[in-house]
């Protein structure tokens, strides 16, 4: 199944949930606490070293993520479209496991 259907599948099940769409309820900020609630989870898989609880944390926040753009009126392709073209060019170094950007770097 191609990425752009997961998408729509999603976006089908928010708004059959009332999430999103003319019915829809969710509200920005719910859909950001849901999300600080998900990324919590996947830090706790992180540090437990659970494979399959990292893969859930990321899907589902990959679901908040993509309800949200929703929610403030624009779509997750989009979003994600504006920040390759921002990371795109970016320069910079790995630095203790992270990619810091040349503009952060102090040498």
């Amino acid at each position: 199944m191609n990425i752009q259907h997961q998408i729509d599948l999603v976006r089908d099940w928010g708004k059959t949930k009332g999430i999103i769409g003319a019915n829809g309820t969710g509200t920005e900020k719910a859909q950001t606490m849901k999300l600080i609630e998900e990324v919590e989870e996947l830090v706790e898989a992180n540090f437990k070293n659970d494979h399959d609880e990292k893969i859930d944390a990321i899907g589902d926040c990959t679901v908040v993520l993509i309800l949200l753009a929703e929610i403030i009126g624009v779509s997750f392709e989009d979003c994600l479209e504006k920040a390759y073209q921002i990371i795109s060019n970016r320069t910079g170094e790995m630095v203790d496991g992270t990619f810091v950007k040349d503009t952060k770097l102090t040498k």
